[in-house]
């Protein structure tokens, strides 16, 4: 019989426990193949069904079929199997220390979301739910980590939501109550993973992609099963948790090679290490200088008055593009004099943002990465 590719209508708050059925059907390989959608979210739902195209055949090894969040607005499907997704949940529990507990505090339709209740599963145990579908509060970690039954507890962020729990007291000794907090989707500023650390908060971060089961590289250290290579800059991800393609795209270069997904990440490996420097596809041309947006967003996160920051290149007639800040402030708002003072520090002076500009918040896509584009239309 041939596999069809199903809808899975995901809904939020205490309802999401009831798709656990077709996640265990999906790590067990018994059942059709799954596409996760945002239940009530109908203009999404629209995007990825006409991208995606539920309702048609699909690879009898397929298991679920996760959009990315992507740079480019249109929606890819990695096609993820059951021995991938069983891969990566069983080599997350063996880094982190064995099967444990899981708190949700993210949409479950994306990869991290989904793969907390996919590690629930994997290890047997039921997980815990935050709703966070008007947003993120860290109140309700409280009570939420103090109902979770041990012997391990474990939970999913994205920096942004860190940001927001470590000014928070409460929510701040919830998390440092937990054996591990993972922590993935964007970069983390050096500020917030010092005060984390203050805090006693177990920090693991996480790169990987839904084209890699979530993370699979933790701390840098790519888990068991996992492998990392470096092509020029570029970074290449292989293993067992690696996709077996894009839905209905079976020519893509990034899967060119049997086992690797090619990522648009720039990087290097030292001692075994993986540092990731930033994306290929984001980096500014400036003066016929190449400037490297989250190298200038590391610097700038050390400054005292910068909560949060992006930086992004606006068209220019006379540079092509000119560097632009646009900071989430803290305690005071800097100017452009300081902030390129403080970038002159450290990185060349074609670096420093010509333009600041102040927001209240950074617009994300997907869970915790920064919409450039969006900031780019905004502020050009």
């Amino acid at each position: 019989m041939t596999r069809l590719l199903q809808p899975l209508h995901v809904p939020t708050g205490a309802e999401i426990a009831s798709v656990l059925p077709e996640l265990e059907a999906a790590l067990a390989d018994d059942g059709p193949a799954f596409l996760p959608l945002p239940r009530g979210d109908d203009q999404e739902i629209r995007r990825l069904t006409d991208a995606l195209a539920p309702g048609e055949p699909i690879g009898d090894d397929i298991s679920l079929v996760v959009a990315t969040s992507g740079t480019t607005g249109v929606p890819k499907g990695a096609l993820l199997t059951a021995s991938a997704l069983r891969a990566s949940g069983n080599a997350t529990h063996t880094r982190l220390g064995g099967p444990g507990s899981w708190l949700l505090a993210l949409p479950a339709h994306h990869i991290a979301g989904l793969q907390v209740l996919l590690r629930s599963v994997l290890a047997s145990t039921d997980p815990t739910i935050v709703d966070v579908a008007e947003g993120f509060e860290p109140a309700a970690l409280t009570s939420a980590i103090a109902s979770m039954s041990g012997p391990r507890k474990y939970t999913s962020l994205v920096p942004t939501q860190l940001i927001k729990a470590l000014d928070d007291p409460d929510a701040t000794a919830a998390l440092a109550s937990l054996d591990a907090v993972l922590l993935g989707g964007a970069a983390t500023p050096a500020p917030v993973l010092q005060r984390a650390a203050a805090a006693g908060i177990e920090v693991v971060r996480t790169y990987g992609m839904s084209e890699t089961c979530g993370g699979c590289v933790y701390d840098g250290v790519p888990l068991d099963g996992a492998e990392i290579r470096i092509e020029g800059e570029r970074v290449l991800l292989g293993g067992a948790m690696i996709a077996d393609g894009y839905r209905g795209l079976p020519d893509h270069p990034a899967f060119a090679e049997p086992g690797w997904f090619r990522t648009d990440d720039a990087g290097t490996v030292t001692d075994g290490v993986l540092r990731i420097h930033g994306r290929l596809d984001e980096a500014i041309s400036t003066g016929g200088l190449t400037v490297v947006p989250q190298v200038v967003e590391a610097v700038l996160s050390e400054h005292p008055y910068i909560r949060e920051c992006a930086v992004i290149g606006v068209p220019d007639t006379r540079l092509g593009q000119r560097v632009v800040a646009v900071i989430v402030s803290g305690s005071a708002t800097p100017t452009v004099e300081e902030l390129r003072e403080h970038i002159a520090r450290t990185l060349p002076v074609t670096a420093s943002p010509r333009e600041v500009h102040v927001v209240d918040s950074l617009p994300l896509r997907g869970p915790g990465k920064i919409d450039r584009r969006a900031l780019v239309t905004r502020f050009s």
